[in-house]
């Protein structure tokens, strides 16, 4: 059993940071890079994605390329190592006395996807993980790091009465202040439309007094 929402939501930061890695490309090439949620809230015995991303300026050489993930429960513990990338064989989990069979790759090797799954979480699986990245001729490993949380339940729904109430109320405000900008302009032409109508009432009117003076002088 998977949980779609905390997936989206521990998804986000990872989002939102590729879309600005994105932009900044743009204008040129960037040095490698590693991109993951800082962390990750799974629910207890469900399947989570753990997702890891890199982007480099060199395409992927499968012969050079190299990749690990590891995991610890704390910062001064011993990192396991329980996935691996060859060469030959792709990514490859390793059997471990923690996970089992429990990790899969999720990943897309074609898209710098490295992302596992983790089945069937459990407590003892919160902890650090790791998702290393060396793909020369990059010539700085690049290091995601993701905490993951277990939760025995979700958390309750928030009440969007009051975002909702907020977002009428901006909603408004806006539609009022275009409202009044479109009154402004409005004004405004029909102003300089009078302006030009009696200027140019002026104008016919020495015109007109011009044409009676040369009579007059005949």
């Amino acid at each position: 059993m998977s949980s779609p929402a905390l997936e989206r939501r521990s998804g986000i930061h990872l989002v939102v940071s590729a879309s600005l890695l994105l932009l900044l490309s743009l204008s040129g090439c960037w040095s490698m890079d590693v991109l993951v949620p800082g962390n990750i809230n799974a629910l207890n015995g469900t399947t989570i994605k753990i997702p890891c991303i890199f982007t480099s300026c060199y395409k992927m050489d499968v012969t050079r390329f190299a990749m690990n993930w590891t995991f610890h429960e704390t910062v001064n513990d011993t990192e396991e190592t329980f996935m691996v990338f060859y060469s030959k064989r792709g990514m490859v989990p390793l059997r471990s006395d923690r996970f089992g069979d429990r990790v899969m790759f999720a990943g897309n090797l074609d898209k710098n996807d490295l992302s596992i799954t983790l089945s069937d979480v459990q407590i003892d699986d919160e902890g650090i993980y790791n998702c290393y990245v060396r793909n020369p001729p990059d010539r700085i490993q690049g290091q995601g790091i993701i905490h993951l949380n277990v939760v025995t339940e979700l958390p309750p729904p928030r009440d969007s009465t009051i975002a909702v109430a907020i977002g009428a109320s901006v909603g408004g405000a806006l539609a009022l202040l275009i409202l009044s900008m479109v009154v402004v302009k409005c004004l405004r032409r029909h102003r300089k439309q009078e302006l030009i109508s009696e200027e140019k009432m002026e104008e016919e009117g020495k015109l007109e007094a011009e044409g009676v003076a040369e009579e007059g002088t005949k």
